[in-house]
C-alpha cells in the first residue's frame, strides 16, 4: 500500500498538471512535463507520449523523458491496430516482457535500452484515442491500485490537453482564412466603388444621348436597330455597376414590419415570363401561420430575384422550383428554402458561389449572390446551400424573427 508521502506526491503533481493544462496554451510544455512527471513518480525509467497523425494514421513522437536518443529515432508506431484495437476498451494494459510482446514495436532495442516492463495508458477523449503514454520500468513490479489510478487521471489530463490544443489549431486555421476573406473583399469593395464611380457619369450620359437620339430616329430607319442595341446593353452596364455599388456599400436595411410571403410574391410576379418561356413549373408551399417580421422588403426582393434568376438558369428548361416558407420550431426564425431541379452546383464550387465575381452563368457579373449574402447578413440571417451534381441545389435564408 503506498504511504501517506506517496499519495501526496501523486496529488500534488495531479493538480500542478491539471493546472498547466487548463491554463496554458502551450501543450508541448504541457507533455514534457507530463513524461517527466509520470516518471518520478512511478520510479520508472522514463516515458514517452505518441499523439496520433489525423492525416498520416501514424502515432508520432511528441514527448519523451530518461530514454536515449537511438531508442527515439526508431520512428512513428504506423501500425495503428497496435494501440487502439488493444486499447479500446481498456483504460491501461501491462506488458510484463518487452521482449515478447507483439505491441513493443522495436523488442529487441527496447531491451537493449534496460527497458523490460511497460505500463500503456491510452489518451482517450470522446471515445477516439488521441495517443498513448508509454512508462518504461528497468524491471518487472506490483502496481498499486493508487498508482495505475494516478497514471489514467495523468492520461486523461493528458488527453484533455491535446484536445485543447487541436481545438486551438483549428479556430486559429479559421480566423486566419476568415481574416483573409474580410480583407479580400474589403479590398475587392474599396476597387469595386472606384470602377463603379468612373464608369457611371459618363455611361449615363451614353445612355441620355442615345435615349435622345432614338427618338429622332424614323422607325424604318436601319439605324434604329442599332441604337436599340447600344441602349440595351448600355442599360445591362448600369445594372453591373449597380451591383458593384451595392456590393461595395452594403447598405443598411431600412426595417418594418412585412409579411415575407408577399415579397416573394412580388419576387415571382417580375420573374413570371421567364419562367413562362422556360417551361418552368414553380411551386409555393407557404406556412399561413408565419408572422410579420421587420425587415427591409425592398432588399429582401432583390435576394429572391437574383436566387430565383439562378435556379432557372440551372434548370433551363422544363423543370421545376418550388418556394417553402416557415419558421424553426422554437419560433425564433423564419425560414426560406428555394429549390430547383436544375444542374446542380459541382462540390468543388460549393465554397465559392458566395464570393464576388464568381460566376457560371455565362455574361453572368458573378455579384448576385455576393449581394444577397451581403443583405441577408445585414439582416442578422444566413444564406446557405446544398447541392448535388445532377440533382438540383437548395438554398436556405434564415432570417431571425425577433430583432
Amino acid at each position: 500500500m503506498p504511504t501517506s508521502s506517496k499519495i501526496a506526491v501523486f496529488y500534488d503533481t495531479f493538480r500542478e498538471l491539471s493546472n498547466l493544462v487548463h491554463s496554458s496554451e502551450n501543450v508541448d510544455e504541457v507533455l514534457e512535463l507530463m513524461v517527466w512527471k509520470v516518471t518520478e513518480a512511478l520510479n520508472a525509467k522514463g516515458a514517452l507520449l505518441r499523439i496520433l497523425n489525423l492525416d498520416t494514421k501514424e502515432f508520432e513522437l511528441s514527448a519523451a523523458y530518461g530514454l536515449s536518443e537511438s531508442y527515439l529515432s526508431k520512428g512513428p508506431v504506423t501500425q495503428q491496430s497496435i494501440i487502439t484495437d488493444v486499447y479500446k476498451q481498456k483504460p491501461f494494459v501491462i506488458i510484463d516482457d518487452v521482449r515478447t510482446d507483439k505491441r513493443i514495436q522495436y523488442p529487441k532495442e527496447a531491451y537493449q535500452e534496460g527497458l523490460r516492463m511497460v505500463l500503456d495508458l491510452p489518451l482517450v477523449f470522446r471515445d477516439h484515442i488521441a495517443g498513448l503514454l508509454r512508462v518504461y520500468f528497468p524491471a518487472s513490479r506490483q502496481f498499486e491500485v493508487d498508482e495505475v489510478d494516478f497514471a489514467v487521471a495523468l492520461a486523461q489530463q493528458c488527453a484533455c490537453a491535446i484536445d485543447k490544443a487541436r481545438l486551438i489549431g483549428e479556430q486559429q486555421a479559421r480566423y486566419d482564412q476568415l481574416a483573409l476573406q474580410t480583407e479580400k473583399l474589403s479590398a475587392l469593395g474599396r476597387m469595386a466603388a472606384g470602377i463603379a464611380h468612373e464608369i457611371n457619369n459618363p455611361l449615363a450620359g451614353v445612355l441620355l444621348y442615345s435615349s435622345n437620339l432614338i427618338k429622332k430616329i424614323p422607325d424604318d430607319s436601319l439605324l434604329k436597330e442599332g441604337m436599340e442595341i447600344i441602349i440595351r446593353e448600355t442599360q445591362r452596364c448600369k445594372i453591373i455597376i449597380q451591383g458593384l455599388l451595392e456590393f461595395a456599400r452594403e447598405q443598411q436595411p431600412k426595417k418594418m414590419l412585412t409579411d415575407i410571403n408577399q415579397i416573394i410574391d412580388r419576387a415571382v410576379c417580375m420573374l413570371e415570363n421567364e419562367f413562362r418561356l422556360r417551361h418552368i413549373q414553380l411551386e409555393r408551399a407557404y406556412s399561413k401561420d408565419l408572422k410579420p417580421a421587420m425587415l427591409d422588403g425592398s432588399q429582401l426582393q432583390q435576394v429572391f430575384v437574383n436566387l430565383l434568376l439562378n435556379a432557372a438558369h440551372a434548370v433551363d428548361q422544363e423543370g421545376t422550383i418550388e418556394i417553402r416558407t416557415r419558421s424553426d420550431s422554437a419560433g425564433e426564425h423564419l425560414i426560406i428554402e428555394i429549390q430547383d431541379s436544375g444542374c446542380g452546383i459541382p462540390p468543388e464550387n460549393l465554397d465559392k458561389i458566395f464570393e464576388p465575381f464568381f460566376s457560371t452563368i455565362k455574361d453572368g457579373s458573378g455579384l448576385g449572390l455576393a449581394v444577397s449574402y451581403g443583405i441577408v447578413r445585414n439582416h442578422q440571417g444566413e444564406l446557405t446551400v446544398k447541392s448535388q451534381p445532377g440533382k438540383g441545389a437548395c438554398f436556405t435564408i434564415t432570417l431571425p424573427l425577433r430583432q
